[in-house]
């Protein structure tokens, strides 16, 4: 995991939650993190890692995620045992 991904992780654990944070650098944290990541149907991603599974919708027309995406990103990321 580089630094951006670190800043990304740090952002994410924020209170109040950021409403800044790119759906594309939270799926670039997935990935760095060894995240297996499908698309569903429509936005729908499916991000499964350490046997916790989560399925977000990608935000749009916008590129970022919403304060609830980013709380349901954090929760997932906590039951996965991840923390910044």
């Amino acid at each position: 995991m580089d630094g951006k991904h670190r800043k990304t992780l740090q952002a994410i654990f924020e209170k109040p939650e950021r409403s800044n944070l790119t759906w594309r650098s939270i799926e670039a944290l997935f990935i760095a993190l060894g995240a297996d990541i499908t698309e569903g149907r429509g936005s729908r991603v499916r991000v499964a890692f350490k046997n916790i599974r989560a399925v977000f919708h990608r935000p749009h027309p916008q590129k970022e995620a919403n304060q609830a995406t980013v709380k349901s990103v954090r929760r997932f990321l906590e039951a996965a045992g991840v923390k910044p």
